[in-house]
């Protein structure tokens, strides 16, 4: 019995700080993940005949429908990816960074969804200008973007 509530009091002297990541970082995250979503959309065009739907016209209207269309793509896939790997990305593993809910527990994949599809709203990206940057997609499931190196985690 001693030894359980040995390691019960280990547990609760463990602290959590959590240190955000840096502009810096952030755009680097936002620039990688960018590239790698459209080098996998490319690569799914190309397995892909979509010849048929390349005519459909252009003009203004279609151009709006383009832009939304690749958005709500964008964030499915960001939603996505971090699902699958509990708040990475390819752009978080590089700069070592990881999306963590505000007290500092794994994001579960329904966050990580509500996250990428946050990411569709049309301007979202320049909510993040700012210092500390606190996009939308953060500020509306309350989450942050940690640095692993720095944050102490449970």
């Amino acid at each position: 019995m001693e030894n359980q509530d040995q390691g019960q009091d280990l547990l609760a002297d463990l602290e959590v700080n959590i240190h955000e990541a840096g502009s810096g970082r952030r755009l680097a995250n936002w620039f990688i993940d960018g590239i790698f979503f459209y080098l996998v959309l490319v690569v799914l065009v190309m397995m892909v005949d979509i010849t048929p739907f390349m005519y459909l016209g252009a003009g203004i209207f279609n151009s709006i429908v383009n832009r939304l269309v690749g958005s709500l793509m964008y964030g499915l896939f960001m939603g996505l990816v971090e699902a699958i790997f509990k708040g990475k990305t390819l752009g978080k593993l590089i700069t070592q960074t990881r999306a963590v809910n505000e007290d500092g527990s794994p994001i579960t994949p329904k966050t990580a969804m509500l996250r990428g599809l946050c990411r569709a709203v049309p301007f979202e990206i320049f909510s993040a200008l700012g210092s500390p940057p606190y996009p939308w997609h953060d500020r509306w499931t309350h989450t942050y973007v940690i640095d692993e190196r720095l944050s102490m985690m449970p």
